[in-house]
């Protein structure tokens, strides 16, 4: 699957907002629930769980 340019744009907001990032991906489901919950709980789990979830296949 290609780089797009979308990709990038969500993988600058992962890293300044990772629950928009995710919610641009996959909507309001579950990861982004937990995406919220790891942001709260501590900023860098939640841009790693972001960018696993923009380029997870």
């Amino acid at each position: 699957m290609p780089f797009t340019a979308s990709d990038i744009i969500k993988l600058i907001l992962a890293v300044f907002l990772p629950p928009l990032g995710v919610f641009l991906e996959r909507g309001c489901n579950a990861d982004f629930l937990i995406n919220i919950l790891l942001t709260i709980l501590g900023y860098i789990p939640g841009i790693i769980h972001a960018i696993y979830i923009i380029f997870k296949f």
